[in-house]
């Protein structure tokens, strides 16, 4: 561990094979605290790159449980923008997956905000428990399971006790997310920094994704806002583009950020509900807009227009709180 270490006092980034090692180390149990601690601040202080996070991504996903499943998409961003706004990621998911879109939905409980995916689907009485072969057969029934983060990825207690007494973002924020069990190889992340977004593509690039796209807006959300430009950069076949998404230019007609706000599981559960069933407001757009983007990168829509459009729809026809009853009865 030491020569790693040695290279980020310099501030020498790792490459895709000294970051995997190193992160072997690390996930096997053998570097010591002080090591650990000072492995993640310096590469936090340095600057994280994507050979970096993709070494630690192929890591935590070979040791990690397997869900055997195919043609999947992930939902699951970053967190952390501070914003504190409903759970707009989920929603798109169990959105998404309504629409018949099959959904590997990768995530945990809160770690920056009032509430997580995992919180906010205990609420909805949906389980995030499963072992990966519920999981498999609830994403063929339903077209939605859950991997809940920390019964997926035991190998992350070595690391735990460490990114609590550092107490703020490092690499494993960023490896989170991209550590699907389900080895999905079309996602959607959403990024607290858009000095992330080309990062995250290279990162996703290096892993052998199809389609990504990773998304930060304008006014600091780390979704496509409805309320200002989002910065994307698409990964497709290998290919790195960069798109912008207007609201203005799409009509949306959002106005009012209250809507998004969130609190507690109990509260977030209950707007989801609501728009679920049909309700109409800002943060139904929101969820449609974020959809949009899971309906492009699993090419069921080639314009960004329609597929804003189709999700609009079908959420608001009601379909979408139908399935949901599904998915809670497991």
């Amino acid at each position: 561990m030491q020569k790693y270490l040695e290279k980020l006092r310099n501030k020498e980034n790792l490459s895709f094979n000294e970051s995997k090692a190193a992160f072997e180390i690390l996930m096997d149990g053998k570097a010591s605290d002080i090591e650990i601690f000072d492995f993640l601040t310096l590469l936090s202080a340095k600057g994280e790159v994507s050979d970096e996070i993709a070494g630690g991504v192929y890591v935590l996903r070979n040791k990690s449980k397997r869900v055997n499943v195919k043609d999947c998409v992930d939902t699951c961003g970053t967190g952390g923008d501070g914003m504190n706004t409903l759970n707009i990621s989920t929603a798109s998911a169990l959105l998404l997956s309504s629409m018949g879109i099959n959904v590997a939905k990768h995530g945990n409980k809160a770690v920056s905000s009032k509430c997580g995916s995992g919180d906010v689907l205990e609420a909805l009485n949906i389980r995030i428990d499963l072992e990966p072969n519920d999981i498999e057969e609830q994403i063929n029934k339903n077209n939605f399971g859950f991997m809940f983060a920390p019964n997926y990825h035991s190998a992350m207690r070595f690391v735990g006790p460490t990114r609590k007494k550092i107490g703020k973002r490092t690499i494993f924020n960023m490896i989170g997310p991209l550590s699907s069990p389900a080895l999905v190889d079309r996602q959607v992340v959403g990024v607290f920094d858009k000095n992330l977004l080309k990062i995250f593509a290279d990162a996703l690039r290096n892993l052998n994704i199809k389609y990504a796209w990773i998304v930060n807006s304008e006014d600091g959300m780390d979704e496509i806002s409805p309320y200002a430009k989002t910065n994307v950069v698409q990964l497709k076949n290998g290919e790195i583009s960069e798109i912008i998404i207007d609201p203005k230019e799409l009509n949306i007609g959002a106005n009012n950020f209250d809507d998004l706000l969130g609190d507690d599981a109990k509260f977030n559960a209950s707007k989801m509900i609501d728009i679920f069933k049909g309700e109409d407001n800002d943060f139904s757009k929101a969820v449609c807009l974020n959809a949009a983007a899971g309906l492009i990168v699993t090419e069921k829509n080639s314009k960004f227009k329609d597929a804003y459009d189709s999700a609009r729809s079908h959420i608001l026809s009601g379909k979408t709180f139908e399935n949901i009853k599904n998915i809670q009865n497991v």
